[in-house]
């Protein structure tokens, strides 16, 4: 294990490599095709009134190709379901299903680097994290390119060994990396701080209009003014304002006037960036991410949990060894966590230092509609990787179960900026 001398990676609790190869630079998403990704469906269910399709989008951002596909058909949007977030920037694949609509509007459809291909029916929508995998085709341009076939062979090998799971940059935001802070403020019942991180702090990656119209609201809280500053195109800051323009003050209803989804996402990226923290502190203490040891939890077969104990450690092992089971960390949330193991330890410290507690999850949950119970997350993952080398390019392609970030294993090798990674 290296140290990532990257602040941005340090401050949202990446904070090691599992390779100590020196990285190959470079930078990915040069152009969509660079970031090629396609879900592993589930088998298809018994027909019913949903209606299934492969959405193959090019450069487009999810919720907003949703929102258009929705336009286009006289639907409302939550008529439209899907199985996980994908990359804007990226050609990607994923299965999708709409309520009681027709696979004749489907085909008449016609959205700029947009296809949807009819499979059939079935009576059950598609859920979050329902598909099987994913699949991802990746370029890395601009390599260093000295023995670079060596070192591209030499992470290959490595990460098949494990490397640590962080949840990427991509939840917290890389361009604005605040998507936790503004969970934390919501976590603590502070919704004018949880309005004011989303609305009003700049970063240096964003365009000089917007830098100026956050700054100046950040300084002003005028409203009015703001509503004047802010681009159309930050539909999501605008619909804010327009709230506490109306109802001034009001910034719980103001953040409630967004998409459910998307103000979940604030929550759980919290809880994802103490499952960062609580990883790298597993790191630091020199506890391995796939010898487990008495106190851990492991992940068995069938999605059944159990904790290591001193006289099972070595069957234990020998299971992680196989591919049997895996060592999880938790994930807190509304549900009870008591001190059983060193990782619930570490959570659970965190979580004091930032002051949050198990009944800050529950209103939580009642402000934005969707429950916050806790989970546990897989501590490593360990993908056959299959690269190939071309002068200063690098093809790596692997599958990842849902949920997990195709850039962490990207950042093994590129060990780069994560901001060359967006």
């Amino acid at each position: 294990m290296i140290e990532s001398p990257y602040p941005l990676e340090q401050d949202l609790g990446m904070r090691y490599y599992a390779t100590a190869t020196p990285g190959i630079g470079g930078r990915i998403k040069v152009v969509p095709e660079d970031f090629i990704v396609e879900e592993i469906p589930p088998p298809i269910g018994p027909p019913g009134r949903y209606l299934l399709c492969r959405l193959t989008k090019r450069n487009w951002e999810l919720i907003r190709a949703v929102k258009e596909i929705a336009r286009c058909l006289g639907i409302s949007h939550r008529r439209i379901s899907w199985g996980g977030n994908k990359d804007r920037r990226a050609l990607t694949r994923q299965v999708i299903s709409l309520y009681d609509v027709t696979p004749e509007q489907v085909e008449a459809l016609s959205i700029r680097d947009i296809t949807i291909e009819v499979l059939g029916h079935t009576h059950e929508p598609v859920a979050l994290g329902s598909h099987e995998g994913n699949r991802f085709i990746i370029t890395v341009r601009e390599a260093d390119p000295a023995d670079l076939e060596g070192r591209v062979a030499a992470i290959s090998a490595a990460v098949r060994n494990g490397v640590p799971n962080y949840v990427g940059v991509q939840r917290f935001g890389v361009v604005r990396p605040i998507t936790h802070r503004v969970g934390e403020a919501i976590l603590k019942g502070d919704y004018a701080a949880a309005f004011d991180w989303y609305v009003g702090v700049a970063f240096p990656d964003e365009q000089e209009e917007v830098i100026r119209a956050r700054r100046e609201y950040a300084e002003t809280h005028d409203v009015h003014s703001a509503l004047h500053q802010f681009p159309v195109h930050l539909t999501y800051e605008r619909a804010l304002l327009h709230h506490l323009a109306a109802h001034p003050g009001d910034h719980l209803g103001a953040l409630q006037s967004l998409p459910p989804r998307l103000l979940s996402i604030f929550v759980a990226a919290f809880q994802s960036y103490i499952f960062n923290m609580t990883l790298s502190a597993r790191i630091e203490a020199g506890d391995g991410l796939l010898e487990p040891s008495p106190g851990d939890n492991v992940l068995l077969a069938g999605g059944r949990t159990d904790r290591v104990r001193a006289g099972t450690c070595g069957i234990a092992r020998e299971q992680v060894r196989r591919g049997r089971c895996s060592i999880i960390i938790p994930i807190p949330g509304s549900t009870p966590m008591n001190a059983d193991g060193p990782d619930e330890e570490r959570a659970l410290g965190l979580l004091d230092e930032w002051g949050i507690s198990g009944a800050d999850f529950r209103r939580a949950s009642e402000v934005t509609r969707v429950a916050f119970n806790g989970a546990h997350r897989v501590a490593a993952i360990a993908p056959e990787i299959i690269h190939a080398v071309e002068e200063t390019s690098v093809r790596l392609t692997f599958s990842l179960q849902p949920g997990n970030y195709a850039t962490t294993i990207c950042r093994e090798f590129m060990k780069a900026d994560p901001r060359r990674m967006i």
